[in-house]
């Protein structure tokens, strides 16, 4: 029988954290916020639909009637919840969670280090002299990759035309920052896209722009991950 809960509680819960466990090894693998009975909606998901995820495809390996749910707070506002919320995902991150996305204002006001907290509020906003592309790469960055991940990610593969060859240098930007500077060696093809060849940039070049703002360049809303300097 699945669980749910009565009118009562429904009434008096208010917003609430809640999170989903596997008991089989103790591990957190959901982190959510809601009301009424949005805990046990999951569950419920994975019961009646054929729908493919992460989550969904872990509570039926689990078995519907043994994850385990858990209110963390209660009684709270909605913008509590989602900050609560927020910085749970922070803390237990989302490798090992199936949430998909972070929690609300996760950059804005999420987890950051000390020079993170540098960055985001005290970047200088740079004037870029030398020909290069800056490459957004909000959908692929993740905190902690390794330098030959950030690389990769910033590298391939792109719709990009002729006008490639001209740029000596390619900028990973995430969220407006300049996160590293490649030199740019050659282009090779992949399909319908393109992708180059680099090594770091010279010492000189990232100390210039290394950890910096992109303000001037980054249109807000632009769905075009490719901008040209030159």
């Amino acid at each position: 029988m699945l669980k749910e809960f009565s009118n009562a509680v429904c009434e008096r819960i208010g917003y609430y954290v809640y999170f989903l466990k596997d008991p089989r090894d103790d591990n957190i693998f959901y982190v959510g916020k809601g009301n009424g009975n949005r805990i046990f909606q999951h569950v419920l998901c994975a019961l009646e639909t054929s729908d493919k995820s992460d989550k969904l495809d872990l509570i039926r390996e689990i078995g519907s009637e043994n994850v385990q749910h858990y209110i963390l707070r209660h009684s709270l506002t909605e913008n509590e919840a989602f900050e609560i919320e927020s910085t749970c995902i922070d803390i237990l991150g989302l490798n090992t969670l199936t949430n998909i996305v972070k929690g609300h204002d996760s950059w804005e006001r999420g987890i950051k280090s000390a020079d993170e907290v540098i960055q985001h509020f005290d970047a200088a906003e740079i004037t870029i002299t030398e020909p290069s592309i800056i490459i957004n790469i909000n959908m692929l960055y993740r905190r902690f990759m390794s330098p030959e991940e950030l690389y990769n990610a910033t590298r391939c593969c792109w719709k990009i035309g002729q006008r490639r060859n001209q740029a000596k240098y390619a900028i990973a930007a995430y969220r407006g920052l300049v996160r590293e500077v490649y030199s740019i060696e050659s282009w090779e093809p992949n399909e319908k896209r393109w992708g180059f060849i680099g090594r770091l940039a010279e010492d000189k070049i990232r100390a210039k722009y290394l950890n910096q703002s992109l303000k001037k360049y980054m249109v807000k809303g632009s769905q075009n991950p490719i901008k040209y300097t030159f």
